[in-house]
């Protein structure tokens, strides 16, 4: 749910956010639904799939030395850091080889992180974030804390929800490696090219989809990235 204007962070309480903030503010109803949606659907998913957890998980630990599950700290609503659950698809100790974003090609990732990567099922533990609250199926994809530092006053607005699974912003980039190696050929470093260029085109979409916030808005942008991953 939406707090009250005085309690956000200080960093949030600008002339930039405040638009934002009135369009949720008039949607209080739209976001329990939200939070409805998502924690019914995450705890049906999560008793149907545990089988398919557990496999995925043997075979992780079959492919390459190191836990199943990758846990990295993130930023979420209001600014708050938890933990995201993932499967983990690159070598164990990856963070400390390289930068945050990954690459084309990157050579940190495993076998089947590759595998997991194309059919998005590395995904499938932030589950538990959405149950936890922490997480929801559709918002802004959570960034690490030394991007958000970086954010323009505008692009905290996107804080006012907690962050998500999936967006249209996910979607238009779901080959961002691509867009970062091209990037990347002009002289940039990745984490230069991703909060040069490609972090600003996201966060346009993910502002743009604070105005259209509902639940009929969450399953059609959730039927869209089913669509994406399929093709």
């Amino acid at each position: 749910m939406l707090c009250r204007w005085e309690k956000l962070p200080p960093f949030m309480r600008t002339k930039e956010v405040w638009p934002y903030y009135q369009e949720l503010a008039a949607r209080r109803g739209a976001l329990l639904a939200k939070r409805t949606f998502d924690f019914t659907l995450s705890t049906l998913m999560l008793a149907f799939l545990w089988p398919l957890f557990l496999c995925l998980a043997i075979w992780i630990r079959l492919d390459s030395p190191g836990p199943a599950f990758f846990r990295q700290e993130r930023i979420t609503q209001y600014g708050r850091p938890f933990r995201i659950y993932k499967f983990r698809t690159m070598v164990a100790g990856a963070p400390k080889l390289g930068a945050s974003v990954t690459e084309k090609n990157d050579p940190r990732i495993t076998r089947a992180g590759k595998k997991l990567r194309g059919c998005r099922l590395d995904e499938l533990p932030q589950l538990i974030n959405i149950w936890k609250g922490e997480m929801s199926f559709v918002g802004t994809r959570p960034e690490a804390s030394k991007y958000v530092k970086q954010y323009s006053p505008s692009m905290y607005a996107t804080l006012l929800l907690p962050a998500g699974v999936t967006s249209e912003a996910s979607i238009r980039y779901k080959d961002e490696d691509q867009a970062l190696e091209r990037e990347m050929r002009k002289g940039k470093t990745a984490d230069e090219a991703y909060v040069e260029t490609i972090l600003p085109e996201k966060m346009r979409w993910n502002l743009e989809g604070i105005r259209s916030c509902s639940l009929l808005h969450d399953v059609r942008v959730m039927a869209q990235t089913v669509r994406a991953v399929w093709r």
